[in-house]
């Protein structure tokens, strides 16, 4: 899946000289959490967040004078320089890109010009639909031999079902590079005949890990 398939397209943003009082009043009224800042060639050249606006806002219990500081410009708290990526980058990567700096948002860019925005909530909800967690569907966890070929040998168990695998994840297994665990989510309420098929063909199934009855 690419960043172009899941970026906001209708990107709010400000200018460097915008003041501090602008990002206030768009944070709140478009309910967002960022605002990349561009200049006058639509490139991004720093980003603030709702935090960095609430620090440099005045209290409440503030006299009258010091709202002249939601009057400074924009550039003097946002943060800069920003890590961007392009349309075309996998999302997969970016994910580790998140995950290793703890990013709440990227700015995507293409030419080097604005073209989107990604965030931490548009990246969990896609990791749901590649799982797969999204429709209704079982799950089966099975250990198997880490070598070429073992993924269609064990899905071609669900086709003689006529399963439809809606998606498969592989982990590794512990510290054991001799073994991996396939997890497969499959559009049934009954996995019993699958479980009893892997069994059959010898693979351990770890998940559901005890026998699982007829009558469930």
């Amino acid at each position: 899946m690419l960043v172009e398939e899941i970026m906001n397209t209708n990107v709010i943003s400000l200018s460097p000289d915008s003041s501090i009082e602008e990002a206030l009043k768009l944070l709140n009224h478009y309910h967002i959490r960022h605002i990349p800042i561009v200049d006058e060639n639509d490139q991004v050249i720093g980003i603030v967040s709702d935090r960095d606006v609430r620090d440099a806002s005045p209290s409440i219990f503030t006299s009258g004078d010091h709202f002249r500081e939601l009057q400074h410009r924009i550039k003097t708290i946002m943060s800069h320089p920003v890590h961007t990526i392009h349309p075309l980058d996998f999302v997969e990567e970016i994910a580790a890109i998140f995950y290793e700096h703890e990013f709440a948002c990227l700015p995507v860019v293409r030419n080097n010009k604005l073209v989107g925005m990604v965030t931490e909530k548009d990246m969990l909800y896609t990791m749901i639909q590649l799982t797969g967690t999204n429709v209704q569907s079982s799950q089966i966890e099975v250990k198997v031999p880490h070598r070429a070929g073992i993924l269609p040998e064990v899905a071609s168990i669900f086709g003689k079902r006529k399963t439809n695998i809606t998606s498969v994840l592989i982990y590794p297994y512990k510290d054991d590079p001799n073994f991996k665990i396939l997890v497969f989510r499959f559009q049934t309420m009954n996995p019993l005949p699958i479980i009893e098929d892997l069994k059959a063909a010898d693979y351990e199934v770890l998940w559901p890990n005890s026998q699982v009855s007829k009558d469930e």
